[in-house]
């Protein structure tokens, strides 16, 4: 599922974030690119017609949560991450932090361990576990449409570390989402700070937003 203007998606999306994306990440990508159209969109893990934008659509817009993280976390827990999205293109490019793959599904949880395995990944551990269940901090979290939003500020503040920051996928939109106040809102109740950041247009050929939350202070 190689074709160059994918390449080139992921590498514009590599660039805003702030990551490198070496040739062999990018070859590792292609191998899961191919592994979601063969096998996890066969499985449900994605819709039926997500192969033709498996790129700009999962892969490129996954490495975009990088902006939002921390320069060199020690762990990043991707929640309800699925067949690993945003979780596995990180893990890719930031192959010193280790990538915790939460997902309740026991489904799904067998599907990233197999995917794991045929990429190598030695910086991810698959968890099958509910993110309410997850105990301890980390400096790191993503929520790629994984939770609904009123849960984030009962969840964040739990598993944030104090100079950590939690990024969200926000909107695929040219406007942000008309109730992105009143949850700027909810999670400065919990004593966080909500950043909207815009992803400019041209990076993947359309418009977005990813929310960056960090402790107040």
């Amino acid at each position: 599922m190689s074709t160059p203007s994918g390449h080139d998606a992921a590498r514009a999306a590599a660039d805003w974030a702030g990551v490198s994306l070496s040739e062999a990440a990018l070859a590792r990508l292609d191998r899961y690119a191919r592994w979601l159209v063969d096998e996890a969109i066969p499985a449900g893990g994605l819709g039926p017609r997500e192969a033709d934008r498996v790129w700009t659509r999962h892969l490129a817009d996954s490495l975009l949560f990088a902006a939002g993280l921390p320069s060199r976390p020690d762990i990043v827990v991707d929640v309800g991450s699925g067949v690993g999205l945003p979780g596995i293109p990180l893990a890719l490019v930031m192959e010193d932090t280790q990538f915790w793959l939460v997902d309740r599904a026991g489904r799904r949880t067998r599907l990233l361990d197999r995917v794991a395995r045929i990429l190598e990944l030695q910086n991810v551990l698959v968890l099958h576990r509910d993110v309410h269940d997850l105990s301890g901090t980390f400096a790191g979290l993503t929520f790629r449409g994984s939770i609904p939003r009123r849960e984030l500020p009962g969840v964040v503040p739990r598993l944030l570390s104090p100079a950590g920051s939690a990024v969200l996928g926000l909107s695929t939109r040219p406007e942000l989402p008309e109730e992105t106040p009143e949850l700027l809102e909810a999670l400065a109740g919990a004593g966080l700070v909500g950043e909207p950041l815009r992803v400019p247009d041209e990076v993947l050929d359309a418009p977005g937003w990813l929310l960056k939350i960090t402790h107040r202070g």
